[in-house]
């Protein structure tokens, strides 16, 4: 891992929504906790660290597999959680430190800023109207979209595709593990931001960078 990302070396930096641009790794805890009660499905907010950074329809594929319920559709259960995330994200959403300034500075040096997400469309629209940082993304792009969620590199593949840019000339901002198999899967280099409701995870020293906060990863890009 080498200590300083340039922003000289690359012609786009994509962003991961969750955890990254919006402190919503809780939010989600809590509407998955919350749903998954309703339906008899007793999971902790510990369990979900074990599907962070998948498409909400796979997490919930997993749970239904090693827990499953009856009563309601995996369908149903997607639904709920999903309106349940727009309910906390409209109430609760605050950027996380540094994103406001970060997104500022790369537009200012014309750098074409993405956005690759394993949340939904809606998701997407909720968090960029809550955080007004909409205007400063020239392509946003959910795995919803493709045949598989991360930890394929389907979503940063796209996003570099639209951005007409070279994949291995993307840094990728993320903090999950499995969000860093995607984006180096894709070819792409990775500044990794650990979210700081997890316990810690040693894999994702697999990253190119490794900060403690946007802040710092902004410190360096203006270097």
């Amino acid at each position: 891992m080498t200590n300083k990302a340039k922003i000289d070396n690359y012609d786009a930096v994509i962003f991961d929504m969750d955890g990254v641009l919006i402190d919503s790794e809780p939010l989600w805890k809590i509407a998955m906790q919350a749903t998954f009660d309703e339906v008899g499905c007793n999971l902790t907010k510990k369990d979900f660290q074990k599907t962070v950074g998948l498409r909400i329809d796979e997490v919930i594929s997993y749970w239904y597999e090693h827990s499953p319920w009856t009563g309601a559709s995996k369908e149903e259960v997607e639904e709920k959680i999903i309106a349940k995330m727009v309910e906390l994200i409209s109430a609760n959403g605050d950027p996380l430190p540094g994103v406001i300034d970060t997104l500022t500075f790369l537009k200012e040096k014309g750098v074409p800023i993405g956005l690759g997400t394993s949340s939904y469309r809606l998701l997407i629209e909720t968090v960029l109207s809550v955080l007004q940082v909409g205007h400063f993304f020239d392509f946003t792009h959910t795995a919803e979209d493709e045949e598989f969620g991360k930890p394929h590199p389907a979503v940063y593949l796209t996003v570099a595709i639209k951005l007409a840019v070279n994949p291995r000339r993307c840094l990728v901002i993320e903090d999950s593990f499995t969000g860093l198999i995607a984006a180096k899967a894709a070819g792409m280099s990775v500044a990794i931001i650990p979210e700081k409701t997890h316990e810690p995870n040693p894999k994702l020293i697999a990253g190119d960078f490794l900060y403690p906060s946007m802040v710092d990863l902004l410190e360096d890009l203006k270097r």
